[in-house]
C-alpha cells in the first residue's frame, strides 16, 4: 500500500531554500522509486528529480541542476527535495511520485509522469521577487 504525504512547501524570497519531505505513510515492505514534480498554473507537470530504490542513483531536470538535491532519509521510502537559491520560475505545486519497478535494477531512475503509479497531493511552493 502506497499513500504519500508531501511537507515542507510555503511562501519565500528569491533566494532563500526549502526542504520538502515526503513520507509513505502506507505498509509496503518493499524500496520505492520516488521521485518530485511540480506543475505551475496553465502548465504541464514536470519532472524535477527523482532516485533509485538504492538511492545510488539520482537525476535532476537541467533546470533545477546545481540548485536542487534529492536524497533518501533514513526510514525507507523518505525522501527529500532540498531547494536552494529559489527563483520565482520555481513557483508550483510540488507533487511527490513512487512506484516499485520490480523489472528494472535497483538504481533504475525514471524521468516521465506516466511512470510513476502513485501521487502524493502535492505541496504549493511560492517565491516572491
Amino acid at each position: 500500500q502506497v499513500q504519500l504525504v508531501e511537507s515542507g512547501g510555503g511562501l519565500v524570497q528569491t533566494g532563500d531554500s526549502l526542504r520538502l519531505t515526503c513520507t509513505n505513510s502506507g505498509r509496503t515492505v518493499s524500496t520505492l522509486v520516488m521521485g518530485w514534480f511540480r506543475q505551475a498554473p496553465g502548465k504541464e507537470r514536470e519532472f524535477v528529480a527523482a532516485i533509485s530504490r538504492s538511492g545510488a542513483s539520482t537525476d535532476h531536470a537541467d533546470s533545477v541542476k546545481g540548485r536542487f538535491t534529492i536524497s533518501r532519509g533514513n526510514e525507507r521510502n523518505t525522501v527529500y527535495l532540498v531547494m536552494n537559491s529559489l527563483k520565482p520560475k520555481d513557483m508550483a505545486n510540488y507533487y511527490c511520485a513512487a512506484d516499485y519497478f520490480p523489472m528494472h535494477s535497483s538504481d533504475y531512475v525514471p524521468r516521465a509522469p506516466a511512470e510513476f503509479a502513485y501521487w502524493g497531493q502535492g505541496t504549493q511552493v511560492s517565491v516572491s521577487s
